[in-house]
């Protein structure tokens, strides 16, 4: 087995190192803001084959590491991914998103779910996660990442993307024990494409819960916590050793929460200091994060002085540098490249 010395920085980090940096990568790096991912996508419009095609999904992954050499590398998909091996088929249009029809709206569609076999239904991830292994070798961390429960729930049952949520919270609130039957299957199921994508290559895989933001404090413990537990548990039961970090977007009224769903990284959007953050969800877990996206629009000087802000409120042990959430597609590509190679030589700024 590799020496901790000789694993790649960020999954050092993720497992609580004492690093003279921060590794640093950003979520959504691999997509629109960068003109070789547009010239592909005008090539190859339709997005489920940008990301299930194995030589598109690795070429995307890797465009952003030739580019700009962050310390992680994460596997170019999407939440939804795993669905049609469950039995909800989804599509995703350019101009309105994910589309399922129809949407799980009774119990009779719940129990005609079956378990996932991402042998099966997801083969092309092998390909991915191994080829980007072999690319990136020991230079850089390969990452996974799945939809929490919750979230997937939310798009089965609202069918689309949604503002108000009222489908999937009034049958919270209507129909709970509907709810909770759906809630564990799909925590089941997520809980085996997490340890199939480690199999596979991941070497740390994160856990969006996109739409928990959402929730209040008492709903989030009720629909969305129990589930990433499950989740997390059965993960870590064959997997003991592979990080798991959980992300939410407006998650600064249940931040405490998210620190008892078990992961080993909390990923903080940027509505919360830093230092805050990390006070509020103890000290013995990681961090990651957290700039505001809207800071890369700024001056080299600018995005400098939030780098070092951040990186000196996380501290050296366990924090990974990340936006609070994707890199917006309008972001100039030399700013991206700019906030890379700052914090790369953050250390020399502190």
């Amino acid at each position: 087995m590799t020496e901790i010395g000789q694993e790649p920085l960020l999954l050092r980090a993720a497992k609580g190192a004492t690093l003279d940096r921060p590794p640093v990568w950003m979520m959504r790096q691999a997509g629109r803001y960068m003109k070789v991912y547009r010239d592909l996508r005008d090539k190859y419009p339709s997005f489920r084959d940008r990301s299930e095609k194995p030589e598109l999904a690795i070429e995307i992954s890797l465009q952003p590491w030739r580019a700009f050499e962050p310390d992680g590398v994460i596997m170019f998909s999407d939440i939804l991914t795993p669905l049609p091996g469950v039995g909800i088929p989804f599509d995703i249009i350019e101009s309105r998103g994910p589309i399922i029809e129809p949407a799980i709206r009774s119990q009779a569609q719940i129990d005609a779910l079956h378990p996932l076999n991402p042998e099966e239904s997801l083969p092309f991830i092998k390909e991915i996660l191994g080829t980007l292994r072999r690319e990136v070798g020991n230079k850089s961390t390969v990452l996974g990442f799945v939809g929490a429960p919750w979230t997937l729930a939310a798009y089965a049952i609202e069918g689309k993307s949604s503002k108000d949520y009222a489908n999937i919270k009034g049958m919270a609130f209507r129909e709970p024990q509907m709810l909770h039957s759906l809630l564990a299957k799909i925590a089941d199921a997520i809980a085996v494409y997490v340890r199939y994508q480690i199999d596979c290559g991941a070497q740390v895989v994160q856990m969006f819960d996109s739409w928990a933001g959402q929730l209040s404090p008492q709903d989030y413990e009720t629909f969305a916590l129990p589930y990433q537990q499950r989740v997390v548990r059965q993960v870590k039961e064959t997997h003991p050793d592979t990080p798991l970090i959980l992300y939410i977007s407006g998650s600064s009224g249940v931040l405490e929460l998210m620190g008892k769903s078990g992961v080993d990284i909390v990923s903080l959007d940027w509505t919360v200091d830093m230092a805050v953050g990390r006070q509020r969800i103890g000290t013995h877990l990681g961090v990651q994060g957290n700039m505001d996206p809207c800071a890369l629009y700024g001056s080299k000087d600018f995005i400098r002085d939030r780098i070092v802000d951040t990186v000196r409120k996380a501290g050296k042990t366990g924090h990974i540098m990340n936006l609070g959430h994707g890199v917006l597609p309008t972001v100039p590509e030399e700013n991206v490249a700019h906030f890379f190679e700052t914090a790369k030589n953050v250390d020399k700024l502190l």
